[in-house]
């Protein structure tokens, strides 16, 4: 009863902040074996960002091709979700950051922001192309379906951790990597 009664008490005060780490249960192909970072999170809804996703293209490729301007930044550019938008950036920079999301971690979306970054790459940043909503209520009723296990996102985790073991080092921090050895859970879940 005590863990439910903080577990609701942590959701009406946001989530922003919080790893959401699919269970594997979780057989959305957008979802399955992620770990997102919540953003934002208010009444409106919630904005996410998939942290473990890289995809082939890197930033340096992207840029130069769409933006048609020199980038210096080799590193991968990563799926943030299966919703639309511009390219949003995590990174260390209070300056140009538009949303602390925890402690030393910011997001910015702005353009004048994300070109800033493109050129002043002199701390940690993660590039996404699109993001994981929800509209109000929808990640509520998820949690409450155990959907996802919350954990909090610190700037080591966020920044540190490599894309192919991000969902298996966040699942051995929780109860359930306790019990079970995360590299022997399938990635399809009906394969048990």
């Amino acid at each position: 009863m005590a863990a439910v009664a903080k577990r609701v008490n942590r959701i009406m005060n946001g989530l922003t902040g919080q790893l959401l780490l699919a269970v594997p249960r979780l057989l959305d192909p957008n979802f399955v074996h992620t770990v997102v970072l919540i953003v934002r999170h208010d009444a409106e809804g919630a904005l996410g960002i998939v942290l473990n996703r890289a995809l082939e293209p890197t930033v340096k490729d992207v840029i130069e091709k769409a933006l048609e301007r020199p980038c210096i930044i080799e590193g991968a550019l990563r799926y943030g979700g299966p919703c639309e938008g511009p390219l949003v950036v995590l990174h260390s920079h209070a300056d140009v950051g538009e949303i602390e999301v925890c402690s030393g971690v910011y997001f910015s979306s702005e353009r004048s922001s994300v070109e800033w970054l493109l050129d002043h790459n002199t701390g940690p940043t993660k590039f996404f192309i699109g993001y994981s909503g929800w509209t109000a209520g929808q990640l509520e009723m998820e949690l409450e379906s155990d959907s996802w296990l919350l954990i909090p996102a610190t700037t080591d985790l966020i920044f540190h951790t490599p894309d192919e073991r991000f969902w298996e080092t966040v699942t051995a921090q929780t109860r359930v990597g306790r019990w079970i050895d995360p590299r022997h859970i399938p990635k399809d879940p009906r394969m048990n």
